[in-house]
C-alpha cells in the first residue's frame, strides 16, 4: 500500500502594509528586499513621500506612510509683519506734504516812525544852527547881515568851537530832512538795518523815518498775474496747455520781501505744480468740472503761498487748449462725438414721432393694420421723417 506523500509548498508571506519608517536616510535593506519610503524634509512643509511626487515609480502600489496632522508654516517675507494674512497689506497713510518754514522772526510788525512835522522842525533847526554858527564866526557878508537884520559882529573866526557847532547843526539838519518820507495808499516800506528786519511802515502821508535804515518799497495792492501756457492734462491724461489768471496780494510784507526773491516766479512755480496734480478740462465742455478745477487750484496754490506771506484769492484757467501734438486728433474726435450725439438725438426724435403716429391711427380706429401692414407703415413713416429732418438741417 503506497502512501502518497503530498509536499506542501509554503507560499511567501505577504509584505507588511506599513513598513517601518526610516527617519534618517534612504537606505535599502538587501535582506528583506523591501524598499523603505523615501521622505523629503522641508522646514516649511511636513514629510512628503517620494512616490507621491514621482508617478513613474515602478512600485506596483504606493506604500502608505503615516502622516501626522500638518501645520504649514510660512516664512515671513521682506516688509511683512506677523499676524498679517499673505497677499494683504495694510493701507499706508499718505505722508503730509512738507510745508516751507520761514524764520519765525520774519513776521510783519509796525516800525517806529515820527510825524513829518518833527523831521521838518529838526531840519529847520539844523539850518538855523548853521546860519548862527556862520554869524558867530563872522562869515556872514555885511549885505546879507543887513538884509537879515542881524547886528554887526566882527566874528572870532573858525575855531574848534565853531567847527563843532557846524557839525552838530549839519547832522541835525541832515537827519531832519533826510528822514522825510511820503507814504502812499497801497504801498508799504520794509525797513532793515545791517541786514536785520526792523519793521514795516503802512502809514500814508508825510512822516519821518530813520535815514540810517534801508527802505524797500512793497506793493500791497490787489494784483492780477496772467501766466504763460503751462503743461496740464485732463481726466484721461490727454496733454493740454492751460493759461491761468491768479488774483493775489502781499499779506505779510516781511515774509514776502525777505522770504522769497521774486513773487511772480514763486507763484509761477506753485501754479505749475498744482496743474500737474489737478486735471482740467477744455473750456466749453462742462462748466461744473471747470469750477471744481478752479477751486482745487486755488486751494493748493493758496496753501503753498501762505508760508511766504502771499494771499491768493483765485486761480482760474482762462484758456485751455490741447497740446500741439494731439490737437488735430482730439479735434477730429470731438467732431465725431458731436456728430454721433446729434445722430442719436435725431433718431430718438424720429422713433418717437413714428410711434406716436401709429398709436394714434390705431387707437382712434382710423385704420386696421395687421403685422405686415404695420411694418410697412412704420418703414414709410421713418423714411419720410428722416428725409424731412435732413431737408430741415440742410
Amino acid at each position: 500500500m503506497s502512501t502518497n506523500t503530498t509536499s506542501t509548498t509554503s507560499s511567501p508571506e505577504p509584505q507588511s502594509a506599513v513598513p517601518a519608517p526610516v527617519p534618517e536616510g534612504p537606505a535599502v535593506t538587501a535582506a528583506t528586499g523591501q524598499r523603505p519610503a523615501r521622505l523629503i524634509h522641508n522646514e516649511a512643509t511636513t514629510e512628503i513621500p517620494v512616490h507621491l511626487l514621482f508617478r513613474d515609480d515602478p512600485d506596483p502600489a504606493p506604500v502608505p506612510v503615516p502622516v501626522r496632522p500638518a501645520v504649514v508654516a510660512r516664512r515671513q517675507g521682506l516688509g511683512e509683519r506677523s499676524g498679517e494674512r499673505p497677499g494683504t497689506r495694510r493701507p499706508v497713510a499718505a505722508r503730509p506734504r512738507p510745508v516751507p518754514r520761514i524764520d519765525p522772526e520774519l513776521t510783519e510788525r509796525p516800525a517806529r516812525v515820527l510825524p513829518g512835522a518833527a523831521g521838518v522842525a529838526a531840519g529847520l533847526c539844523g539850518a538855523a544852527g548853521c546860519a548862527a554858527t556862520s554869524w558867530w564866526a563872522g562869515l556872514v557878508p555885511p549885505l546879507a547881515a543887513q538884509a537879515l537884520g542881524l547886528p554887526a559882529y566882527a566874528g572870532t573866526g573858525l575855531g574848534p568851537a565853531q567847527w563843532a557847532a557846524y557839525a552838530a547843526a549839519g547832522a541835525l539838519g541832515m537827519f531832519g530832512f533826510g528822514g522825510l518820507a511820503r507814504g502812499r495808499t497801497g504801498r508799504a516800506w520794509v525797513l532793515g538795518l545791517f541786514g536785520r528786519y526792523r519793521g514795516t511802515v503802512r502809514r500814508t502821508g508825510l512822516m519821518w523815518v530813520n535815514p540810517l535804515l534801508l527802505r524797500r518799497r512793497v506793493d500791497v495792492r490787489l494784483r492780477h498775474w496772467r501766466s504763460e501756457p503751462m503743461p496740464a492734462a485732463d481726466g484721461n491724461g490727454v496733454a493740454l496747455r492751460a493759461v491761468t489768471l491768479v488774483v493775489w496780494r502781499v499779506r505779510d510784507t516781511a515774509k514776502a520781501t525777505l522770504g522769497v526773491e521774486d513773487h511772480e516766479t514763486y507763484l509761477r512755480a506753485c501754479v505749475e505744480a498744482a496743474l500737474a496734480r489737478v486735471p482740467v478740462e477744455p473750456l466749453g465742455t462742462v462748466r461744473s468740472s471747470a469750477d471744481v478745477a478752479g477751486d482745487t487750484l486755488t486751494r493748493l496754490v493758496a496753501a503753498d503761498a501762505e508760508p511766504v506771506g502771499l494771499e491768493v484769492f483765485s486761480v482760474r484757467p482762462v484758456r485751455v487748449e490741447y497740446a500741439p501734438e494731439v490737437a488735430a486728433a482730439m479735434h477730429r474726435r470731438r467732431i465725431a462725438a458731436l456728430d454721433a450725439a446729434q445722430r442719436a438725438s435725431v433718431l430718438t426724435s424720429v422713433v418717437d414721432s413714428v410711434e406716436d403716429t401709429v398709436t394714434r391711427l390705431t387707437v382712434r380706429g382710423l385704420v386696421e393694420l395687421d403685422d405686415y401692414e404695420r411694418k410697412v407703415l412704420v418703414k414709410d413713416l421713418t423714411v419720410a421723417f428722416c428725409a424731412g429732418r435732413g431737408d430741415a438741417g440742410a
